[in-house]
């Protein structure tokens, strides 16, 4: 496992096909190695959710946090996910031109038929790729 505190930790649903696809493509796609993941369902990311008075028992939100500076969910997550990613990707600044409270209405769409919408299959990361979770 490698040093979290400089990173960008990405938690995520770790019993979700679709999430675990969302780990999959931004760990394909993460040249610049800025980015750890952990599960909600992990000590980790009980510990997370717990330290900032958020559920510990809802797993259908991301959160991207930066240790010492901010945590962000939803929609605001996976557009600051895609700026870091950099590159074509960095176009995702558009997607601010929507308020807030709509983009999270879609993310929250998505979140509640996330179950149907992907095959609940294990991802098995490579080994490099493994040294990128800190808990699962």
């Amino acid at each position: 496992m490698e040093s979290w505190e400089n990173k960008h930790i990405v938690f995520f649903d770790g019993d979700c096909g679709v999430c675990n696809f969302w780990v999959q493509w931004i760990l394909e796609r993460d040249k610049k190695d800025q980015f750890m993941f952990a599960s909600l369902q992990s000590d980790f990311g009980q510990q997370f959710l717990s330290e900032r008075g958020l559920e510990t028992n809802v797993f259908n939100t991301m959160y991207l946090w930066k240790p010492g500076r901010y945590y962000l969910i939803k929609s605001r997550a996976v557009l600051e996910i895609a700026n870091l990613l950099g590159g074509i990707y960095k176009l995702s600044f558009i997607g601010k031109i929507i308020p807030a409270f709509l983009r999270d209405k879609a993310y929250d769409l998505i979140s509640r038929n996330r179950m149907k919408l992907a095959n609940q299959k294990c991802y098995l990361p490579d080994q490099h790729q493994k040294k990128k979770f800190i808990q699962v």
